[in-house]
C-alpha cells in the first residue's frame, strides 16, 4: 500500500489506494453478505426440517394396511364362525328344552290318566263277573306288583267274590303327578271304594295311594301301588 499526494487549489490531500500483489486473488466479503448466508442456511434447514415432518411415513402404512386386513381375517375366518355357532347351539338347547318341557307335559297328563283308570280297574268288580273284570284288570300293570296282585285275587278276591257275594266300586276324586318323565312317573291318587257284602249295606273306605307307572311298549302300566 502506498500513499499519494495531490494538490488542488493549495490544498494537499492523500488519499490511501490498495495496490493489489500479483499471485494473490483478492477475497473480500463484507458483514451484510455473511449475515445473508447464515439467514439462507437456516431457511433451508427449516424448510427441509417441514418437509420431513410432512411427508407420510411411507413405512407405516403397509404395517397399518396389514393389520387392518389381519383384523378382516380375524372377523370373518374366526368371529363370524364362532357367533354362527354359539347361536346354533342356543337354539339347539332353546328347542330340545321346549321338546323336553312339551314332553314332559305330555307323560304327566298320560300317566295320571294310566294310573287313574288302572285303579279304578283293579278295585272294581262284581260277584258274577269277578274273574274276567279282575283278569282284564292285570293288564294295567307290571312286574313285581303284577304278580303279588296276580297271587292276591286267585288265592283270595275272586273265591271271598263268589262266595260272599262281595261287589266293589271304586272313584279317583282326586288325582296329581308328583313325577314324570318319559318312561316313568309317580302319582298320587285319592281314592273312594264303596263295597256291599250280600244284602248289607254298603260301606265307603277312603285313602291315599302313590301309584308307580312305567311306560312299556308305549302304555302306561302300573308297577307299583302303595297306601300313604
Amino acid at each position: 500500500m502506498s500513499a499519494v499526494t495531490s494538490s488542488r487549489a493549495g490544498e494537499r490531500t492523500v488519499t490511501d489506494s490498495v495496490v493489489e500483489t500479483p499471485g494473490e486473488p483478492q477475497q473480500t466479503v463484507t458483514t451484510e453478505e455473511a449475515i445473508e448466508d447464515e439467514a439462507v442456511a437456516d431457511e433451508t434447514k427449516r424448510t427441509a426440517a417441514a418437509t420431513e415432518v410432512d411427508e407420510p411415513d411411507h413405512d407405516e402404512q403397509p404395517a397399518k394396511v396389514q393389520r387392518r386386513i389381519r383384523w378382516s381375517r380375524l372377523i370373518a375366518y374366526g368371529l363370524l364362525p364362532g357367533l354362527a355357532l354359539l347361536l346354533a347351539s342356543a337354539a339347539g338347547y332353546f328347542k330340545w328344552q321346549d321338546a323336553s318341557v312339551r314332553d314332559a307335559a305330555v307323560a304327566r297328563a298320560e300317566s295320571v290318566q294310566a294310573a287313574t283308570d288302572g285303579t279304578i280297574a283293579l278295585l272294581s268288580y262284581r260277584p258274577d263277573t269277578v274273574q274276567k273284570d279282575l283278569e282284564a284288570a292285570r293288564g294295567r300293570m307290571t312286574g313285581t306288583f303284577l304278580n303279588a296282585y296276580t297271587s292276591l285275587t286267585h288265592d283270595v278276591v275272586i273265591p271271598g267274590a263268589k262266595q260272599k257275594q262281595i261287589s266293589a266300586v271304586a272313584t279317583v276324586p282326586g288325582a296329581a303327578s308328583t313325577s314324570a318323565t318319559a318312561d316313568h312317573a309317580v302319582v298320587l291318587l285319592f281314592v273312594n271304594q264303596t263295597v256291599v257284602v250280600g244284602q248289607d249295606a254298603p260301606t265307603n273306605t277312603a285313602s291315599s295311594v302313590r301309584v308307580t307307572l312305567d311306560k312299556i311298549g308305549g302304555r302306561w302300566l302300573i308297577s307299583g301301588f302303595d297306601p300313604v
